[in-house]
């Protein structure tokens, strides 16, 4: 079956947006084709750093003819609608066709389509895929109005190895590509994918990025191995040089000895952010004085004198590395703290000085009901927390923020724990960042997260479906995960308060504290759904507990959502639930027809079966037990006392009926009904789980 064979050869394309496009221009060719009419086999993109590639295989010749069959209005409608319809279709009124409908007679337009050769067809449909193609930044370039994300210098378009002819930037498309930008550069011609897929590698273009990427990962192990080290591992950092390279070839280097003082995580930033090298270290994990490069070339001396270029461009980085190390270490951290009153936090809500005095208060208060938090120690590293943003390490090197900190504050002989804090007080940043467990960093990091959101929904800059400029989402996340991976009993709602209080009145004035709160309460519920299902806990579930209980202790409600999901996953509990809807539509359906409204408890003297007495002894009899169960925290027990429910509302419905001929004793079924309603929503909101 015929292929189609398309290649943008352009300038560098930024590693971070090779993938996407790759994938954005498979999504639009997919729609284009089918839109079409132009059925296919296999569709596949591939992206190097110079080329956007595309190849459909099992097109047809031609575009098949096609049949549009349009309604229109009534045979009898006003003369301008149907004059509206016939010009809309480009048909004349003998030209349509009168059908009967249900409606009476209705006007219908059958348009015969002939398809047209694929190749032309493929000529119109390209060009709109390409310029349709979304670039997170691009560019114009020569005198042209076209934008790309870089310059472009050929485009190759083949069908059935014949030239698709049409232009994009005043570029002509043709049937010729060039290979590797130094190795290879002669511009040669292809005839199809397996001869330009064979050509480029010979050309010293490795087409494939999961090739690439592997001859990546699979040289550096060999040459770490050779040394007796291994590979620190850096998934970001292989997915961006293999985004680099058409040619990879992994060369290693040495670091001089007089930087391997400096800290691990500077050196490996050092390399990493800078020169794009992998770390290595040897059996105990501890950094080694030895580096990987990958670069796109093969060269005849072996790589020697790349690798020697390599190690003096490192030795000038690591020598200003080394400077701020020394030059920061002859201040102490607390030294710098004062210069955090320089550094806006946020326009409206003040300096980071400002926000360490809050951190620190909002800090000492949580160390309270965190167990084993020194009070102390927590005080000392919220007030340190930010002082390395002063550092000059930092300003040099953004990403070692906190774990500098810690470095400063263990050269002034704080406590280990301070250090630690310090150093894990961002943390975690995403959801597969590890999670601070010391009770000091514990405390730190929830009252810097905490601050954040506190103030940021205090003047309403709270996040939109699409933009989260201040990270909110990332920081609720944050506080459950550490509210949950560490078992603590918060009440969220009260150090939401507390925290609101500790703003300056005029920060927050219009906002009241309860307020923001119970925003912030639907938001972390929010965030909690997202959080757990991937885990496989519905989200219904949650909402059950927490619309109803109110419940601020993430802990607790997380114990009483998975008794609820265990007892729902049991037959006594599939039963209830459908037992406590069918309840509540009596209910309801009655109260509406009834204009009345019954909530309350039946009167025994009222029982007239035995069935609806066995129901409202077992009723009386679980209120008292299930309350104390979810007092004592045990919501297993509660579920089981529910458990025993099932028997005598089932004996109720088969045996009672609740609309009888007697109004006292039909408005007392009705209120055992509603007990029955009440019992259930003791534990949950039974009205919210789905399903």
């Amino acid at each position: 079956m015929p292929e189609l064979l398309l290649e943008l050869l352009s300038e560098e394309i930024p590693a971070r947006m090779q993938v996407r496009a790759a994938t954005d221009l498979k999504r639009l060719a997919e729609a284009a084709l089918k839109a079409a009419g132009l059925a296919f086999d296999t569709i596949d993109s591939h992206v190097t750093p110079r080329r956007l590639m595309l190849v459909v295989a099992g097109l047809p010749e031609r575009q098949p003819d096609a049949i549009d069959e349009r309604k229109g209005p009534r045979a009898d409608a006003p003369e301008k609608a149907i004059a509206g319809f016939l010009k809309s279709v480009g048909l004349s009124r003998d030209q349509v066709e009168e059908r009967e409908t249900d409606k009476g007679p209705v006007l219908f337009a059958v348009i015969e389509r002939t398809g047209r050769d694929t190749s032309d067809v493929l000529a119109d449909l390209i060009p709109g895929v390409l310029k349709d193609l979304p670039w997170p930044k691009s560019m114009r370039w020569g005198s042209g109005s076209m934008r790309w994300v870089r310059p472009l210098h050929r485009i190759v378009c083949l069908f059935e190895g014949a030239v698709v002819p049409f232009a994009l930037a005043d570029i002509s498309t043709g049937d010729t590509t060039a290979g590797h930008r130094f190795l290879s550069p002669e511009p040669f011609p292809v005839t199809g994918y397996s001869d330009y897929a064979g050509k480029l590698r010979a050309a010293y273009v490795i087409l494939e990025r999961a090739e690439r990427r592997s001859l990546i990962a699979e040289g550096a192990v060999k040459i770490a191995k050779a040394e007796s080290l291994k590979v620190t591992q850096d998934d970001a950092l292989l997915d961006e040089v293999t985004g680099l390279v058409e040619w990879p070839v992994p060369l290693l280097g040495k670091i001089d000895g007089e930087f391997m003082a400096l800290p691990p995580e500077v050196m490996t930033t050092t390399m990493r952010v800078n020169q794009k090298y992998f770390a290595l270290e040897d059996a105990d994990g501890k950094f080694a004085p030895r580096f990987i490069v990958v670069v796109n070339t093969a060269a005849a001396d072996g790589g020697q004198a790349i690798v020697a270029g390599n190690e003096r461009v490192l030795r000038a980085r690591l020598a200003d590395a080394k400077f701020f190390w020394d030059q920061d270490r002859k201040r102490t951290l607390a030294s710098r703290a004062p210069e955090l009153a320089k550094i806006i936090f946020h326009a409206r809500l003040g300096t980071v000085d400002e926000k360490v005095d809050r951190m620190q208060a909002l800090a000492t208060d949580l160390a309270r009901r965190i167990p084993g938090a020194d009070v102390d120690r927590v005080r000392s590293a919220a007030r340190l927390a930010k002082a390395d943003l002063v550092a000059g390490m930092v300003g040099e090197f953004p990403e070692l923020q906190g774990l500098m900190g810690r470095y400063y504050a263990l050269e002034d002989g704080e406590h280990p724990e301070v250090a630690a804090a310090i150093a894990e007080h961002y943390a975690p940043q995403g959801p597969q960042d590890s999670c601070p467990t010391a009770p000091v960093s514990i405390a730190v990091a929830l009252a810097d997260k905490i601050d954040t959101l506190v103030g940021f929904y205090a003047i309403d800059e709270k996040p939109t479906g699409s933009k989260d400029p201040f990270a909110l989402r990332r920081a609720a996340l944050g506080v459950i995960r550490l509210i949950l991976q560490n078992a603590l009993n918060l009440k969220l709602r009260e150090v939401f308060v507390s925290a609101h209080g500790l703003y300056d009145g005029a920060t927050v004035a219009g906002s009241s504290a309860k307020a923001v709160a119970g925003k912030l309460m639907e938001f972390i519920a929010d965030r909690l759904k997202v959080h757990l299902r991937d885990q496989g806990v519905r989200h219904d579930r949650i909402t059950a507990v927490f619309s109803l209980t109110a419940e601020d202790d993430l802990t607790r409600l997380m114990a009483r959502v998975g008794a609820l999901d265990a007892f729902l996953a049991g037959d006594d509990g599939e039963n209830l639930l459908t037992a406590y809807r069918r309840a509540a539509n009596i209910v309801r359906i009655e109260e509406k027809n009834d204009g009345a409204a019954y909530h309350g408890r039946a009167d025994d003297d009222l029982l007239r079966e035995q069935p609806e007495r066995d129901l409202f002894d077992a009723l009386t009899a679980s209120e008292t037990e299930i309350a104390a169960r979810l007092h004592a925290e045990q919501y297993g027990d509660a579920m089981a006392v529910l458990s025993r429910l099932r028997r005598p509302i089932d004996a109720f419905f088969d045996d009672v009926t609740v609309n009888c001929d007697e109004p006292d004793v039909r408005r007392n079924r009705l209120l055992l009904l509603s007990q029955v309603g009440s019992a259930l929503e003791s534990v949950a909101d039974f009205s919210k789980i789905e399903g």
